[in-house]
């Protein structure tokens, strides 16, 4: 039966986004900052709820703690959307928090923290700042963090132990079962993360959500194969790619919106993302 580890947005959201596990997301944190966390506070992950005419995000994490605004994104692939789109998270909140108060202040630190796949880069993080080509910043307080995860993955299949203790918030992420019970041996923090992580993937619940998830993205996947055999065209390619990560009912229908704009016919359309004439139609409406 297959294991869900860390590398699952989900999962991920399910531990570390649970009120008692607080602990196991401070030892993550600061691991990551190389920083004392005293305060964490989870904030809800909903960005532009009340603003009809902007579109909905939802960001992984979103945390209030005594270093500044933490935001955390799990990026399973490194399609070539998720670094813009992950712009405009941080972005957006950055501007929500600079329009309180009666003064622009850079008291606050705004901090993006990525924990992606798929990257092709040898480093094992980077860190991005608003700043000119000398190295001078344009403001002082906000950061993004990307760490290779793949990276940290080969660390432990090559044994470097040094580089493992030093890491182990890291590493634990995306171990299967048999690995995470060899790390949590020496450490506490690592072992109550493999407990709910155990606990998490024997939740039917869970398991059921995982799955429903997983034949979407399948589909999809498929989808878009069919397509590249066909020669369809780029938009209708880019869409579904889109919807391989969000997997969501409302971004599937934005992408189909967004092919309606761009002139697609509605028969390739429903053809390829499962939709109705009928549903198409509607949408042109909207």
């Amino acid at each position: 039966m297959k294991y869900y580890t860390g590398k699952y947005d989900r999962a991920f959201k399910e531990i570390m986004l649970n009120e008692k596990n607080k602990d196991i997301l401070k030892f993550l944190l600061e691991s990551i900052l190389e920083i004392k966390i005293n305060n964490i506070q989870i904030k809800r992950q909903e960005r532009n709820v009340g603003n009809i005419n902007v579109k909905g995000k939802t960001v992984d994490a979103l945390l209030e703690t005594d270093i500044g605004k933490v935001q955390i994104e799990v990026n399973t692939s490194n399609e070539y959307y998720v670094h813009p789109r992950n712009m405009a998270y941080i972005s957006d909140i950055y501007s929500h928090n600079t329009l309180v108060g009666e003064i622009y202040t850079e008291d606050i630190m705004h901090i993006q923290i990525n924990l992606s796949y798929g990257i092709k880069d040898n480093k094992a993080y980077r860190v991005y700042y608003v700043q000119d080509e000398e190295g001078k910043k344009f403001i002082e307080n906000l950061k993004i963090y990307e760490y290779n995860m793949d990276f940290y993955k080969k660390i432990w299949d090559n044994k470097k132990e040094e580089l493992i203790r030093r890491n182990k918030a890291l590493v634990m992420l995306n171990l299967e079962k048999e690995d995470l019970q060899i790390l949590s041996k020496k450490d506490k923090a690592v072992e109550k993360y493999m407990k709910e992580l155990d606990r998490l993937n024997e939740d039917p619940e869970f398991r059921e959500y995982m799955s429903y998830e997983e034949d979407q993205r399948k589909i999809l996947n498929s989808r878009l194969k069919k397509a590249e055999e066909d020669g369809i065209e780029k938009g209708i390619k880019e869409g579904i790619n889109e919807g391989i990560k969000e997997g969501t009912e409302k971004e599937r229908l934005q992408i189909v919106q967004n092919m309606l704009k761009k002139g697609l016919n509605i028969n390739l359309i429903s053809e390829y993302t499962g939709l109705s004439i009928k549903e198409i139609e509607s949408l042109k409406l909207m």
